[in-house]
């Protein structure tokens, strides 16, 4: 079972927040996930980023795969490098 870890599209329309699931790589974008590790909220000033870095890095050492955008997420707070 391919893991990955992506985001959830979430909110209304032209106002999305996203919340950063653990889910099967074959489960669609916005439905089933394993486990919730945060979340990041691009439309607010600052942008609000939160996620717990024990998790991630669990998950990450377990070998779950960050999508693009998330693994940049994670470089610029430090979570890998």
């Amino acid at each position: 079972m391919a893991v990955k870890i992506r985001l959830k599209r979430m909110g209304s329309k032209k106002k999305p927040f996203y919340r950063i699931v653990v889910a099967d790589a074959r489960a669609p974008r916005d439905g089933r996930f394993i486990e919730e590790i945060g979340f990041y909220n691009p439309v607010s000033q600052p942008k609000e980023f939160r996620i717990d870095n024990d998790k991630a890095t669990k998950w990450l050492n377990d070998g779950a795969q960050p999508t693009d955008t998330v693994k940049d997420l994670f470089k610029k707070n430090g979570i890998i490098e």
